[in-house]
């Protein structure tokens, strides 16, 4: 990598001869300063037009070059300025104190003029290639934030508001953007369908197949009320579009009418549900084929009556997975006794509690230290709905 014009070098010795070797050497490829003590270092490096890179004798009298290294890297405007020591010593003790400081390189008295211009090229190819580096994820940082917004507005804004029913969703991506995803399709005031999905892999490419879910959740609209027929149009929907990842998802649709849920995966995790009546959690489980991988998947539905009181979750397999520091993954028993243990608080702080327990089971603060992506919907039957009247 070439360095791309011209740049300005520092020279830091006390000795005039020195002082005269290395300019001489460096004159012809860059622009040279000079300065015979600390201070005056100190004060060129930090004025309008700092040197690209230093070259700084060890020692001087007064502030010798150790501490003249420390100041610069202590100064936010010249900490990424490269120094070089220029030193006759030679001892593993002074070359370690050297980088200990700060200092990128060492150049050993008596000089030759051509070993200071390949080392002063070399780290200036360096810093210039690291700046690039730190523009170039700047730029990313910018991209993944963006992409963030955008997954963001995608997703719902507010649960659906239906009387007799409570939803409460939380989504948790482990980094910018995710592989999860939720929707709705409302119906009418008394019907209500209910999409999970968990793209495999992570970042860009899983965020990016989530997105795609969206539309195609829209388009299975006209059959909102038939969970398997949900699933294969979005399986239909998805296949042929990308080859390493898979979905697996869980779409239930809830009947307020007939208090009814009627509940298909694709192989997601288990809807678990607690029953008022028996104050027991259980497992719900009807899979069929991840999506986007076989075209011909078909999806078998299961339909459970429910009773006022009754809470079903639905959620992506960061929850089940989310290992502690032996290893062990949270799992879905300890989840399925959370539910049994805090039946008398509501969906919100239900969620709450199950996020702190997976706090306390990681070991790490709410929020840090996530393996995979984390959604969670928890939907409470309230009562029975009265049919319409005629």
């Amino acid at each position: 990598m070439p360095v791309t014009e011209q740049k300005s070098i520092l020279i830091v010795d006390d000795t005039p001869v020195n002082l005269g070797v290395i300019s001489g050497a460096l004159r012809d490829s860059f622009n040279t300063k000079v300065a015979t003590n600390g201070e005056k270092a100190l004060a060129i490096a930090s004025g309008a037009e700092k040197p690209d890179l230093i070259l700084l004798d060890v020692m001087m009298p007064g502030m010798d070059g150790y501490e003249v290294c420390r100041r610069l890297k202590a100064n936010p405007d010249t900490q990424n300025i490269p120094v070089i020591f220029l030193t006759g010593q030679t001892g593993t003790e002074d070359e370690t104190k050297g980088f200990e400081v700060g200092a990128v390189d060492y150049i050993h008295k008596p000089f030759s003029a051509a070993i200071v211009k390949v080392r002063v090229h070399l780290h200036l190819m360096l810093r210039e290639a690291h700046e690039q580096i730190a523009q170039q994820l700047v730029a990313i940082n910018t991209e993944l934030e963006m992409a963030r917004q955008i997954q963001l507005s995608i997703l719902p804004r507010d649960t659906p508001k239906l009387d007799g029913l409570e939803i409460v969703a939380r989504y948790i991506p482990m980094t910018s953007v995710a592989g999860d995803f939720y929707d709705f399709i409302i119906v009418d005031e008394k019907h209500v369908g209910i999409l999970i999905a968990d793209v495999s892999g992570h970042g860009l490419p899983a965020a990016l197949i989530a997105s795609m879910l969206q539309v195609a959740l829209t388009a299975q609209s006209a059959h909102a009320s038939e969970p398997g027929k949900v699933l294969s149009g979005l399986n239909q929907a998805l296949c042929g579009k990308f080859q390493q990842n898979f979905v697996t998802a869980a779409y239930i649709f809830m009947d307020l009418e007939k208090s009814v849920m009627s509940y298909a995966g694709a192989g997601h995790p288990p809807l678990l549900l607690w029953r008022k009546s028996s104050g027991g959690a259980s497992e719900v489980l009807e899979n069929g084929l991840v999506l986007g991988q076989f075209p011909e998947a078909t999806y078998d539905v299961v339909q459970v009556a429910l009773e006022p009181g009754d809470r079903s979750v639905i959620y992506t397999d960061g929850i089940l997975e989310t290992k502690n520091p032996s290893d062990e993954e949270f799992g879905t028993g300890r989840f399925m006794r959370l539910m049994e243990t805090s039946h008398g608080v509501g969906a919100n702080q239900f969620v709450d509690a199950l996020l702190e327990e997976l706090s306390r089971w990681s070991e790490h603060p709410r929020g840090e230290g996530q393996q995979d992506d984390i959604t969670v919907l928890v939907i409470d039957f309230k009562s029975q709905c009265q049919p319409a009247k005629p």
